[in-house]
């Protein structure tokens, strides 16, 4: 089984926490009817983009299982998780709060990304306030999101300056 990045834009308008997680419950249900498992979910603050982390057999099963489902895909693409062990991160046990995206320069291979990964990572110390949970990098090397829990905005963009790596967007994550 693989794992999948799913983005998604809401097409009901949901207005809190609970509500979201309910819809979220029910679509886990039907799901493993069709052998795909939920690892994660964050939703936008202001509940309009969602983005999932599946296992599935593969992409094609995911997307159909999702469209039965009436859930609008943006985006699907094969991931890896770096930073944290699978088993972990389907605890749920850590606090995430801002999503960064960053899209991958072209001539970045898996390999140059793990290893900057691995070098650079050591500066996340030098802001203290921020920290690191997890990165999904799609297997196509177009781009990854990495995870945080940091007190703003301002902060996730030091971190990201301290391991000097770009980004091309902040969401700030749900997770009242």
């Amino acid at each position: 089984m693989a794992l999948y990045l799913v983005e998604s834009t809401l097409k009901e308008k949901i207005s809190d926490k609970e509500e979201f997680e309910g819809s979220v419950e029910k679509l886990k249900t039907s799901l493993e009817q069709n052998n795909v498992n939920l690892i994660e979910v964050q939703v936008s603050k202001d509940f309009e983009r969602v983005f999932f982390i599946f296992e599935s057999e593969s992409a094609d099963t995911l997307e159909k299982a999702l469209k039965d489902e009436g859930v609008a895909i943006d985006l699907i693409k094969e991931v890896r998780i770096v930073g944290k062990e699978l088993e972990e991160v389907k605890k749920q046990a850590d606090k995430v709060n801002y999503l960064v995206e960053w899209n991958l320069p072209e001539d970045l291979t898996m390999d140059q990304y793990l290893a900057r990964k691995k070098k650079n990572s050591v500066h996340y110390a030098e802001v203290p306030e921020v920290s690191f949970s997890r990165t999904y990098v799609c297997e196509d090397m177009t781009k990854c999101l990495c995870f945080y829990d940091a007190p703003d905005e301002d902060a996730v963009k030091r971190a990201r300056e301290a391991v000097n790596t770009p980004l091309d967007s902040i969401t700030e994550i749900n997770n009242d």
